[in-house]
């Protein structure tokens, strides 16, 4: 699994079993919040989140 840097709105980093990316709920996937990154996904537009559950 790469060693990459989480963002404040991932639950875990890519590449853990039980997660999958999805689109930033703050930015709507455009990266952009009155025309700066996101904080959640820090412009990425993608957050990691756990899939599943139960």
């Amino acid at each position: 699994m790469p060693n990459q840097p989480l963002n404040p709105g991932d639950e875990a980093a890519p590449g853990t079993p039980g997660t999958g990316e999805n689109v930033c709920r703050r930015c709507n996937g455009t990266g952009k919040v009155d025309g700066r990154a996101c904080p959640i996904c820090d412009g990425t537009g993608k957050v990691t989140e756990g899939i599943g559950g139960a």
